[in-house]
């Protein structure tokens, strides 16, 4: 009897053990289950937070350019002289950086020249100063972020600015070539020249020294062959990438 007894305990225990087993087991699956269905939730919600911070994004985007860009486009034909219709038409340019570059990547190396190339045939001709634009045959096309696309386009469009503005110049030479494993991009003017390696004054120049910099290179003024300023901005090509 009391043999038998000891069975029916020890067989209650086990029932009642495997039970409990059971019962953690489901209770850990449950809370590994909610847990998943949490991560879910906050990733959906994560999902629809940015794509709202986006519609957003776009929309202050789509407001600038056609509020401030229809503003300065108006300061560019009412300018009475050719140096305040750049002025509107440089800013304008910066815009939309802001509005389109700033939106992802620009592209390769060459996209980026292509594009300088045409910002700068059309400001330098609509001051009336002429364009010599020589690209080296085995420049490299690598791809470049949008941080030194940018750091490109600001350089140029900062030193084409001094031309018009400052150096009563008839024709402008860019020049870009490689050389020891650097980008080399020379910009040169025929007008009233400066200072070799002074640089031309205001906050325009130190933006230059300072996005040169961010490109891991240099900049430099000099004298010019043809009488004015030459500009040389280096940049290593390993960092260019």
């Amino acid at each position: 009897m009391i043999l038998l007894l000891l069975i029916a305990v020890a067989a209650t225990s086990g029932i009642a053990m495997a039970v409990a087993v059971r019962a953690h087991r489901l209770r850990t699956e449950l809370e590994a289950e909610r847990a998943r269905a949490g991560a879910r939730m906050a990733e959906r919600e994560a999902l629809v937070r940015e794509q709202a911070i986006a519609s957003e994004r776009e929309r202050i985007y789509g407001d600038l350019h056609d509020d401030l860009g229809a503003r300065l486009l108006g300061l560019v034909h009412e300018a009475t002289t050719p140096q305040q219709a750049d002025r509107a038409r440089a800013l304008l340019q910066d815009l939309r950086d802001v509005v389109t570059r700033s939106r992802g990547t620009p592209g390769t190396l060459g996209d980026v020249l292509a594009d300088i190339r045409a910002e700068t045939a059309q400001r330098l001709t609509a001051a009336g100063i002429g364009l010599d634009w020589q690209l080296a045959d085995d420049l490299p096309d690598p791809v470049l972020d949008t941080g030194r696309a940018l750091h490109l386009y600001r350089i140029v469009r900062e030193a084409v600015s001094n031309v018009i503005r400052h150096a009563r110049a008839r024709a402008v030479r860019i020049r870009v070539g490689i050389g020891a494993d650097q980008l080399r991009l020379e910009l040169t003017d025929d007008g009233s020249g400066m200072l070799a390696g002074a640089g031309p004054p205001g906050r325009g120049i130190d933006s230059m020294r300072e996005r040169a910099a961010e490109l891991e290179g240099d900049i430099d003024w000099r004298r010019g062959t043809a009488g004015g300023t030459k500009v040389l901005l280096t940049v290593p090509l390993a960092r260019v990438p």
